[in-house]
């Protein structure tokens, strides 16, 4: 299978990076954050997450961040909303696209979210009929696609199917997230096999921790199964709170690296998504995750 012309990279560093940090940062430096990703090119940012703050508290104040950002036209600001509530929340802040996630994993589902698979997929109902009626797109997530931390690995077809389940929902596209980090290039290529029988290709998405140092593999093997959307996390914040020992997203800047030099287009600029994603490494007080970046700014 050639590969993609162009990709469409999901900017997810200011809700899955930023919610597992441990430092508190205010609603401004937030807001920065996502100006500074807009002016880079990016066209699809995942901003914050309408959950109760008792759970993440690094989302607290997403309505103020909605608020304050300067939303550029063709661009997609969208929010994590878990439940009907949060989607309502969602709502009321002005947010026009939701996320919902459902885990591959049964055990991780009950450490995670405190239901089972079935269960969190009833859960989503209220929210998509809600978005029918409002005109509102939903993504959905899958975690533990490659491996979970209770029970190892993951049987693909189980994957198939929470996929499905969501597309049949109507979730316009379904990301697949190695969450711990573990998967191959191999185990991704089968992964994406067994997948696109039951979701087509051109709506599934990769989503790639870089736990074991396989995440840019993996976008390489994905890119060879034809899957063209992937999530990534400037200056490769993140990591997952319920999943002990997970490191960062695979860093945004790191992939495009790797599509321009396959001659793929993703309308991103490189340098101001650099500078963008070491301001936010300072204001954290961490080193910049993204090699990409660091050889860069050494120069």
């Amino acid at each position: 299978m050639s590969l993609p012309a162009q990709v469409r990279l999901v900017e997810v560093g200011p809700r899955d990076g930023l919610q597992n940090e441990s430092r508190p940062i205010s609603v401004a430096d937030k807001v920065r954050l996502v100006d500074d990703l807009s002016d880079a090119g990016l066209r699809y940012i995942e901003v914050g997450s309408f959950v109760s703050p008792k759970w993440v508290p690094q989302m607290a104040g997403s309505a103020e961040v909605f608020a304050g950002i300067r939303q550029q036209p063709g661009v997609t600001y969208a929010a994590l909303a878990p439940n009907l509530r949060g989607f309502e929340d969602a709502m009321a802040a002005g947010v026009r696209e939701v996320a919902v996630f459902a885990a591959a994993s049964e055990a991780f589902s009950q450490r995670n979210i405190n239901c089972s698979i079935s269960q969190s997929l009833q859960r989503f109902e209220p929210i998509m009929d809600a978005a029918r009626q409002q005109q509102v797109r939903v993504r959905g997530y899958v975690s533990c696609v490659l491996g979970c931390p209770y029970e190892g690995r993951v049987d693909p077809a189980q994957v198939a199917a929470v996929a499905r389940a969501l597309h049949d929902m109507g979730c316009y596209e379904v990301s697949l997230g190695d969450t711990l980090g573990t998967g191959t290039a191999g185990d991704t290529r089968r992964l994406f096999e067994v997948v696109s029988a039951q979701v087509p290709r051109e709506q599934l998405a990769g989503h790639f921790h870089d736990t074991y140092g396989q995440a840019l593999a993996n976008v390489y093997a994905s890119l060879l199964e034809g899957i063209s959307v992937f999530d990534s996390s400037v200056a490769g914040l993140g990591g997952c709170p319920y999943a002990k020992g997970a490191t960062g997203n695979i860093a945004t800047e790191d992939v495009l690296y790797l599509l321009q030099g396959l001659g793929i287009e993703t309308g991103v600029d490189l340098d101001t998504l650099i500078m963008a994603g070491q301001r936010i490494s300072q204001v954290l007080g961490r080193d910049n995750g993204s090699r990409v970046a660091r050889a860069r700014l050494a120069k």
